[in-house]
């Protein structure tokens, strides 16, 4: 028989209904001659009272139907939408009977992630994560609804393409129908989606899967989703408020919270600058101030020992006076961001200790005093190093006092947008400048006369949108006019040839008229993650994730296979 009701819709409504239920066996209580079971589907908890005739044969875990009538609980429990009413079974049927699971299916639980990923679709049967799953489909759902009644399309794209470079490492797969060749799983859609307005579109959206094969870590899997998106006849301006208005849209409709204004916008530089990261999060304060000035002349034996022209002073103060474990775990930190160690001293009511105060004049203290305003007892942490070190190690001590001192409000959205990012960045490995984003992003105008010559200073036209402390979109202009790809492609190396060989299908469909167009492309594992109060990594968001070395635990992905499937494809490994 089919269930006449779902197990989270039960109320004092339903008195004295005849009810069919089915679902598992959350928990068995007995009590005298009755048990009480708590039976559980998706939608909710109902509990059921069983004689002990009929309890005799179920266990937690089992499936089960169950017929009955709705009565109201004595004790109520106002936790539960159901929690006024129970279930008197008269008939039960058990649908399938369940082992001993290796956890308890409960939403705080002490055991291990691989565990976890084993054996995931007893994982999924917990509520966080059945939660987690729903609100990310809504989220999917919201995003749809806002984009196609703003006349987006939803065009899907190949997932086999070919390999180019320029990007992340591809995940390649071999053509038996093609010996010796390879297709690449797509990193982006992004030349697809450029094609899509050559060929007119317009407006174009994508919920997509994309693939890179790259170190893991707690926001990153080889696999992930993305909004992908473009626009023609559109400015970084015209994307810019595309997205605000779907960002508010999603944190209304998912969250219930309501973003008022336009988002703030930082500079790469002055995200670097204040923050020490080109994804700072905004819900506390804790600037970077640069004191290279103050200690130019300086007797500190540490800042004595450092020289060059990008040599920078940089602190931070927290109104604390921290303790020798506080301090430990910070300069464990300045270590891990290439610092050897981390200086300090404490403020407290005109007094001066730490391990450089001994060292700091008179002048330098009323400087300090100064430059951070120091009214409470206080403790300046800083570090003398290259800019790009000392402003990331700074950033990376920020984050962790943020931590230690719970300054961070859980409930809390903050989105900003960083803007006027290098176009260029020198890869130490190839000796030679790439691009930072990819070679189809339109330099800044400001940038545009130079930007092949003077690289270092180049600015690209490209924005980043940022929630929390993560980075969860980017996008640009896009180049279009065959003069600027060239001198692009000129920038950073590339050949006549090897154009050719990897783009010249692309940027042959210039020739045929292109509109100015720009796009973005947002990681929805990442936002569904943030949105998620219990997720603490994207695999909680993720049905079916990797573990943080890329294997797959419940299936054993990757794995071997026969020298008969290898042999069909020409390909040979090695021991």
């Amino acid at each position: 028989m089919k269930r006449t009701h779902n197990c989270g819709e039960l109320t004092l409504k339903n008195l004295n209904q005849n009810v069919i239920l089915q679902g598992w066996i959350k928990k068995i209580r007995k009590m005298g001659g009755m048990v009480f079971v708590d039976l559980r589907d998706r939608y909710g908890i109902t509990q059921l009272i069983l004689n002990e005739a009929q309890a005799k044969e179920i266990k937690t875990e089992y499936v089960i139907e169950v017929d009955g009538i709705v009565l109201e609980r004595k004790a109520k429990n106002e936790h539960l939408p159901t929690g006024a009413i129970e279930i008197k079974v008269d008939d039960l049927k058990i649908i399938n009977q369940a082992e001993l699971t290796p956890f308890q299916i409960e939403n705080e639980i002490e055991v291990l992630e691989d565990t976890r990923l084993t054996y995931r679709y007893l994982d999924l049967r917990r509520e966080t994560m059945q939660e987690n799953l729903i609100q990310r489909a809504k989220l999917n759902s919201v995003i749809r609804r806002n984009l196609e009644a703003k006349d987006f399309i939803e065009v899907e794209t190949p997932i086999f393409g070919k390999s180019t470079p320029e990007g992340a490492r591809d995940f390649l797969v071999p053509s038996r129908l093609n010996k010796n060749k390879f297709y690449a799983l797509p990193q982006s859609p992004q030349l697809y989606k450029q094609l899509l307005m050559i060929a007119g579109l317009d407006r174009y959206y994508q919920i997509v899967k994309c693939f890179r094969d790259e170190d893991l870590r707690m926001d990153r899997q080889l696999e992930f989703t993305q909004l992908d998106l473009e626009m023609s006849f559109a400015t970084p301006e015209d994307v810019i408020f595309i997205i605000e208005n779907l960002m508010k849209e999603i944190l209304w409709e998912v969250k219930g919270v309501k973003l008022p204004g336009t988002f703030q916008r930082l500079t790469y530089r002055d995200a670097i600058e204040f923050y020490g990261s080109d994804k700072p999060d905004l819900r506390y304060d804790l600037q970077l101030h640069d004191l290279t000035t103050i200690f130019q002349d300086t007797q500190v034996k540490l800042f004595q020992a450092h020289q060059g022209d990008d040599v920078h002073v940089k602190g931070i103060v927290i109104e604390e006076l921290l303790s020798k474990t506080q301090l430990g775990e910070l300069e464990q930190v300045a270590k891990q961001n290439h610092l050897n160690q981390l200086a300090f001293v404490k403020y407290d009511n005109g007094n001066w200790t730490g391990s450089i105060a001994s060292q700091l004049t008179d002048h330098e203290k009323q400087a300090l005093i100064q430059e951070f305003q120091l009214t409470k007892p206080a403790t300046i942490l800083l570090n003398m190093a290259e800019y790009d070190v000392i402003s990331q190690a700074m950033g990376a001590i920020r984050t962790t006092l943020a931590k230690q001192f719970n300054l961070i409000d859980p409930k809390r959205y903050e989105i900003l947008w960083v803007v006027d990012f290098p176009l260029f960045e020198f890869s130490e490995e190839q000796n030679r400048f790439v691009a930072a984003h990819h070679p189809f992003t339109m330099p800044k105008k400001t940038s545009l006369n130079d930007f092949d010559v003077n690289k270092k200073q180049a600015l690209a036209s490209a924005y980043d949108i940022v929630l929390n402390g993560f980075e969860i979109g980017g996008g640009s202009q896009r180049i279009t006019d065959p003069m600027i790809q060239k001198r692009m492609f000129d920038a950073i190396g590339m050949d006549e040839a090897t154009i050719q060989t990897n783009f010249g299908w692309f940027v042959n469909a210039y020739k045929y008229g292109a509109p100015y167009h720009a796009g973005i492309a947002l990681g929805l594992d990442r936002i569904a993650m943030i949105l998620s109060e219990q997720a603490e990594s994207i695999r909680d968001v993720i049905a079916f994730p990797k573990n943080s070395s890329g294997i797959d635990l419940m299936s054993n992905a990757p794995d071997y296979v026969t020298d008969a499937q290898l042999d069909e494809l020409s390909i040979k490994t090695t021991k």
